[in-house]
């Protein structure tokens, strides 16, 4: 199961950051453009740490405030999620082990 969540992470990161790129590409070149929802969905969905990345690396919506708070307060709720997720299955996994000791 952890295997399959890192898998999901690490395409969902590739995908915010590629679409960063993208839609800056298509900015400098006065094409249609990604709607924000779509970017804000994909670090929603686990992109956030890509889509941040792609944000500095393409030097794209970093002066938005939306984009420059928004994704990391999303990406800081996300890292609680996980240590709390996290810390809840270690402990849980701990009471099983505890309670199925031979007595």
């Amino acid at each position: 199961m952890t295997s399959i969540l890192c898998l999901y992470l690490a395409l969902a990161n590739i995908c915010g950051f590629a679409l960063m790129g993208s839609d800056k590409k298509r900015a400098r070149e006065g094409r249609w453009r990604i709607p924000e929802a779509r970017l804000f969905t994909v670090a929603l969905c686990g992109g956030s740490a890509g889509s941040i990345l792609g944000m500095y690396f393409f030097r794209h919506k970093t002066h938005k405030k939306l984009f420059a708070m928004g994704l990391p307060a999303l990406l800081a709720l996300q890292a609680v999620l996980c240590a709390a997720l996290t810390v809840s299955d270690a402990g849980h996994s701990a009471v099983l082990e505890f309670l199925s000791m031979p007595r």
